[in-house]
């Protein structure tokens, strides 16, 4: 199984990711689930006066609106639990799952990158952040490798709690810049050009 959390800033190259994958999917019997971003949708709920119980809700909401964006017209299956029978690509409706799973805090410190982190420990399952840059940048130099304990306290392209998460849970993460052709599905396959998050 592999989780593939798929960034809200690839939304104008996303349908083309999703194809890619449903097509490495279908070539090497991978069961593969998407677990979308917030993309504009989240955007929108950071620019209202809510409080952090409400936007948290909403965010995971605006998750749900990237998920049906991705799977239309990609052959991509919505799904919005983890049991998951068959080989194939789907895409996670995360709410009512997060709702009878609530175990993540209600910040903006957690996003989809800990929620997807947090789907991947469900189902210790690799775990791949696709993105709209190399990797991690410390001061200004791309890490191939790094110990999430080094992330924490430092703006990068993971939200807050990813570090935290991964360090808890002894998981890694893999980003891959999705804007670069041919490296998710030359990462699917193994061969990872951007940077190892250890947990």
């Amino acid at each position: 199984m592999i989780i593939i959390k798929l960034g809200g800033s690839l939304i104008n190259s996303a349908k083309g990711l999703v194809k890619e994958i449903i097509d490495h999917s279908d070539k090497c019997r991978d069961e593969i689930l998407i677990v979308p971003g917030g993309s504009v949708f989240a955007d929108t709920v950071r620019k209202i006066d809510a409080s952090q119980e409400a936007a948290h809700w909403m965010a995971v909401l605006a998750m749900e609106q990237y998920a049906y964006y991705l799977a239309d017209g990609t052959g991509a299956k919505l799904i919005d639990s983890l049991k998951i029978d068959c080989i194939g690509t789907y895409i996670l409706l995360p709410y009512n799952l997060l709702k009878e799973k609530d175990e993540l805090p209600h910040t903006w410190d957690v996003t989809s990158d800990t929620i997807a982190a947090w789907v991947a420990k469900q189902l210790d399952a690799r775990f791949i952040k696709v993105t709209d840059v190399d990797g991690v940048y410390i001061n200004g130099v791309l890490e191939k490798e790094i110990y999430a304990g080094e992330l924490i306290g430092k703006e990068t392209c993971v939200d807050r709690e990813l570090p935290h998460f991964l360090i808890r849970n002894r998981m890694n993460c893999e980003i891959i810049n999705g804007n670069c052709p041919g490296r998710l599905v030359n990462a699917l396959a193994g061969n990872v050009s951007g940077t190892l998050i250890k947990g």
